[in-house]
C-alpha cells in the first residue's frame, strides 16, 4: 500500500510515519497548510519539517503556498465549524494530490494530535475520499503522541504552541 500523508507539523508526523513504515506501508508526506498564522509561524513549522526530513530521510512533497486570504475567507463566520472547514481544505488537496500521484490512499498527521477533532477529521477524510475516488486511511495515532513529543525534543524540532490558525492562536493566548 502507498499512502500520501498530509503533514500538519513535524512533531505530529513522527509517530504516524514510524507506525505506517513498520507496517510495510510506503508513505510520502505532503506539506500543505494555508491555515498557519502568522507567516513567521508558518516558516518555523516548514523549517522544522525540512529538518526532520533531513534527519529521518522521509519523502515529503511540499506545496509551499501561503494563500492566507483564501483560508480566512473560507473560515470567517464559521464559528465552531471552522476546524471542519480547515480540515476539508487540507484533506481535499491531499486526496486530490494522492489521486494524481496514483497512490492507494491518503491520511493525515492530524490524527496524531489529542488536540484535534478526531471524529471530524475522519468524517472529512471520508468525504474527500469519496469526492476524489481514493481511500482514506484512518488510524488513531494519538496513542503515539508521547513518543512523538519525546522524539521531537530529542531531535531539537520546533514545537508550536497552538494549532495554527489565527483563531487557535487567540484561544491559546487568551487563556493565559
Amino acid at each position: 500500500m502507498k499512502l500520501l500523508m498530509h503533514i500538519c507539523c513535524s512533531n505530529c508526523s513522527i509517530y504516524p510515519f514510524q507506525s505506517l513504515l513498520a507496517k510495510g506501508i510506503e508513505v510520502k508526506g505532503l506539506w500543505f497548510n494555508p491555515n498557519i498564522h502568522p507567516c513567521a509561524e508558518y516558516a518555523k513549522r516548514l523549517e522544522s519539517l525540512e529538518k526532520l526530513q533531513g534527519l529521518r530521510a522521509f519523502d515529503v512533497e511540499y506545496i509551499d503556498q501561503y494563500p492566507l486570504d483564501e483560508f480566512l475567507k473560507a473560515v470567517v463566520d464559521q464559528g465552531t465549524n471552522r476546524c471542519a472547514v480547515c480540515y476539508a481544505i487540507r484533506l481535499d488537496k491531499t486526496a486530490e494530490t494522492a489521486h494524481k500521484m496514483r497512490l492507494d490512499g491518503f491520511t493525515t498527521s492530524l490524527l496524531a494530535s489529542p488536540y484535534q477533532k478526531f471524529d471530524i477529521i475522519n468524517k472529512v477524510g471520508n468525504e474527500m475520499a469519496e469526492k476524489h475516488g481514493i481511500a482514506f486511511y484512518s488510524e488513531d495515532f494519538r496513542k503515539g503522541w508521547h513518543i512523538s513529543k519525546t522524539l521531537s525534543t530529542e531531535l531539537g524540532l520546533y514545537k508550536q504552541k497552538y494549532c495554527g490558525c489565527i483563531y487557535s492562536e487567540m484561544e491559546r493566548y487568551r487563556k493565559k
